[in-house]
């Protein structure tokens, strides 16, 4: 990517992966223009709330612009790409929750559905040469990876089939599973994002996140898993297992490792990529281990609560197979383990220094 064009639009930019974008790119000299409505508010109410986020970035970063924009509105949307004419856009934003989605289904698919394409068609109009992140999920693949066999231990569900030692790769299936309405609206997203790429030649990809974490993450019971844990570890309130005997297993990634990834593409586009990103096996954890790990390191026994039913089309077992990412960009790698995500958390919620936590 050339350096004379160092524009970057964010949607989504004051949550978790789209704050801690502005912050990398204008920490390398960017003009960065954020769009976020704190819609997250409106579903999940005060604990969802990210204008804290929001008055950070400005209150750090000179070169960052907030718009308080919905990405729903497609005549500002396409207003604001005519006047940027950005070099980079990653679509952050979204209604990420399984729940939620199912009580407010025109609101899901509104957001995550519409408002992708809204952004996509806008870009295609004024900034083609653009390159377009999308933070797509792993929900794309429905339950399917359920369907994969298991081998229980003590503490997690693990896959069973050599096929799958790595994870979960961009080839598994994404249709004939169940979703959630959330899953749906965002296969919609990503398809839509791939067809971008492959019908017009535009750089895009979509990004099928695992459990992406970090301190910035304002953690809800609907959404939010490392950080609504260790919230509620924090402040001694029992954390709620839907089923599995809490040996579901998630991948967890930290966000800075999503930024620099967004960065490596962006150097070096492909058009209509798919890459599953998330942290891999080495940073898998368990609802169980999760446990244990915010216990030893909080000196706070965990409490929690447990019903047999699951949520619907949650995974039992999801690891993200990173081969893809790392065969294309092979400087990238996980820099964060799952020590130091815990660690920054817990931090962030005690009020102790991050800087205390420097490698």
């Amino acid at each position: 990517m050339s350096t004379k064009r160092r524009t970057a639009l964010v949607t989504g930019s004051s949550g978790l992966i789209g704050s801690e974008v502005v912050d990398y790119f204008c920490r390398m000299g960017w003009k960065v223009h954020g769009v976020d409505n704190n819609l997250r508010a409106d579903f999940f109410g005060p604990a969802g709330d990210t204008r804290w986020n929001q008055r950070r970035l400005q209150e750090t970063h000179a070169g960052f612009r907030h718009n308080d924009l919905d990405v729903r509105d497609r005549a500002a949307v396409d207003a604001l790409v005519r006047e940027l004419r950005p070099s980079l856009v990653v679509h952050a934003a979204a209604q990420p929750s399984h729940d939620l989605a199912a009580s407010r289904p025109f609101d899901d698919f509104d957001v995550n559905a519409v408002g992708t394409l809204n952004l996509l068609e806008a870009v295609r109009r004024h900034a083609l040469e653009a390159v377009f992140v999308q933070m797509s999920t792993n929900k794309v693949y429905g339950d399917a990876p359920n369907e994969i066999a298991l081998a229980e231990t003590g503490t997690r569900w693990d896959y069973a089939d050599p096929e799958f030692a790595n994870g979960i790769p961009e080839t598994f299936r994404i249709d004939q599973s169940k979703h959630s309405l959330f899953g749906a609206s965002k296969v919609a997203a990503d398809v839509m994002v791939q067809e971008y790429g492959r019908y017009f030649g535009m750089n895009t990809c979509c990004l099928r996140g695992g459990c992406l974490t970090g301190p910035n993450h304002a953690g809800v019971e609907l959404h939010g898993f490392l950080s609504y844990l260790i919230k509620c570890n924090v402040e001694a309130r029992p954390y709620k297992v839907y089923g599995y005997k809490g040996k579901q297993v998630r991948d967890n990634i930290h966000a800075y490792d999503v930024a620099r990834f967004i960065h490596a593409f962006a150097e070096a586009p492909r058009s209509g990529e798919v890459y599953n990103i998330g942290g891999g096996r080495g940073n898998s954890v368990s609802i169980l281990e999760a446990f244990d790990r915010i216990a030893q390191l909080s000196g706070r026994r965990m409490q929690f609560q447990y019903t047999d039913r699951n949520r619907e089309g949650d995974h039992i077992c999801y690891i993200s197979d990173l081969s893809k990412m790392r065969a294309h960009y092979p400087s990238w790698d996980i820099t964060r383990n799952l020590d130091r995500i815990f660690a920054e958390i817990h931090a962030a919620m005690t009020g102790a220094r991050r800087a205390d936590l420097a490698a």
